[in-house]
């Protein structure tokens, strides 16, 4: 996660106090807390009626809200109303600091709210802790700022510092992410432009972005589409491939008849045709999808879509790609599981194929 996702996955969750900042510098603090309180009732019942249950969190924003307006209406006093950014700021800064300081991350606790069954790698948690520190010091520094003002500059001034400055200060940083990602970006592409490149999905298969084998290859993380596909034809045989000794991943053992990467761009059918008929020599297949699942090894971390066909047709494999091809019956790939020949990918499709598809 980026700092650029940082605030949209957190913005629901600050909206009440992100509404009474904006309508208290427009209309006041009387209007401005009617506003803020209506939104964040509002914001209650949708969550409540989309997830069915009441958001503590969305309670607690309004609620200090109320606490906050309250106290300032009461007092009427005109230092209090400047230093009220400030204290909003303050209370954004300690969720912050506890969440990178500290064992609780109040910040992912808020943002599970709204990522659904989106789960952070350690190294996801890590970039967004670098971020929330940089937000950190960005929104302390403005609060140092308010105060100063407050007590030592005009009212105009302050007013600049606490409204204008806030939206200035952050725009030019979210530019430079901005130019600094896309900067980030052109150096990986110029320097694997030669090497094939993988969509980056999530567990579903959604797209999240692309990087080149040799970085989806260095370690678990970067979760990217593979094509396996297993070949049975009438008299119940699988044909298995073998993979040639020279292979960096499970050298010299029998794996599925089909097995290759989803390049970037291209669809998940499209790759299982180009796969099939670059492995094995077979066109006009008719493959049924089985299921996926999510295969992770020290070397890389894979989405794997797992299909079958029946078929007949003789394989003509690519030496270039497979070391041998031959059909396994079932009764001898049984007897020989635990002799280590057989690739893990494959012993675990092959419970599949015996518990969904095979007579």
């Amino acid at each position: 996660m980026n700092k650029l996702n940082i605030l949209k996955t957190l913005a629901p969750g600050f909206l009440p106090l992100l509404i009474f900042i904006v309508a208290d510098s427009i209309w006041g603090t009387e209007i401005g807390l009617i506003v803020a309180v209506v939104s964040g009732i509002l914001e209650m019942a949708y969550s409540y009626f989309k997830e069915k249950f009441l958001d503590k969190f969305i309670l607690l924003d309004t609620g200090l809200i109320v606490a906050m307006g309250g106290v300032s209406i009461a007092l009427n006093d005109p230092i209090f109303f400047k230093l009220k950014p400030a204290l909003i700021e303050l209370i954004f800064c300690f969720i912050i600091a506890v969440s990178v300081f500290s064992p609780v991350n109040m910040m992912i606790m808020m943002a599970s709210r709204y990522m659904k069954n989106m789960k952070l790698s350690e190294e996801q948690i890590k970039q967004m802790n670098s971020s929330l520190r940089v937000l950190l010091y960005l929104f302390l520094l403005h609060t140092a700022l308010i105060v100063y003002s407050a007590f030592f500059m005009s009212k105009g001034a302050w007013a600049f510092i606490s409204g204008g400055l806030f939206y200035i200060i952050f725009g030019v940083y979210f530019v430079f992410e901005i130019l600094r990602k896309k900067i980030k970006q052109k150096q990986i592409f110029d320097k694997y432009k030669n090497d094939e490149w993988f969509d980056i999905v999530d567990e579903e298969g959604n797209v999240k972005g692309k990087a080149p084998r040799t970085l989806c290859h260095s370690g678990p993380g970067m979760l990217h589409p593979v094509v396996h596909m297993h070949l049975i034809d009438s008299r119940n045989r699988i044909y298995l491939q073998k993979r040639n000794s020279d292979k960096k991943i499970q050298p010299g053992k029998w794996d599925t008849a089909v097995g290759g990467h989803v390049s970037s761009g291209e669809s998940v059918e499209d790759a299982l045709f180009r796969e099939t008929e670059e492995e094995i020599g077979l066109k006009d297949i008719k493959p049924r999808f089985i299921g996926m699942y999510k295969w992770e090894t020290e070397i890389e971390s894979e989405l794997v879509y797992m299909f079958v066909t029946f078929s007949d047709k003789k394989p003509f494999f690519n030496t270039d790609e497979i070391e041998d091809g031959k059909f396994w019956k079932i009764k001898k790939i049984k007897e020989s599981l635990n002799d280590d020949i057989f690739t893990p990918n494959f012993k675990l499709e092959f419970e599949i194929l015996l518990k969904h598809i095979i007579r």
